[in-house]
């Protein structure tokens, strides 16, 4: 188990850009399949993207493909999600997750979780 603690949350106007950060603590990140999540008012956690512990996979959700990319850099412990031509419907909270299994990640049963970033489209 690692702590996550995620940053880089803002409101934006439609088609604007945004990246958010994930920073992990302990070394142990370097062998974590890394997942980000979303979560808006009222409605279930819904899954956005996962990327395996060497970034040489990544899977994404249909809503968020071609314009989210994920990626990490495991010499800094960070995780992060690049969002492009942003959608009033991308307004959630969005978290970070790890696990060792990122089949695990993916289904949102990761053991480490971060506190979540508002992220905010304006149309």
């Amino acid at each position: 188990q690692v702590q996550l603690v995620e940053s880089g949350g803002r409101s934006v106007q439609a088609g604007g850009s945004l990246r958010l950060s994930c920073e992990a603590s302990g070394r142990a990140f370097s062998t974590y399949a890394m997942g980000w999540f979303r979560q808006a008012p009222g409605k279930e956690r819904e899954f956005v993207a996962a990327i395996s512990w060497n970034g040489g996979n990544a899977i994404y959700d249909d809503s968020v493909k071609g314009r989210f990319t994920i990626s990490r850099d495991n010499d800094k412990n960070t995780v992060y999600l690049q969002m492009n031509n942003l959608k009033p419907e991308d307004t959630a909270v969005y978290l970070c997750a790890g696990d060792g299994a990122i089949d695990l990640v993916a289904v949102g049963l990761a053991g480490s979780w971060g506190q979540g970033t508002q992220v905010t489209v304006s149309s």
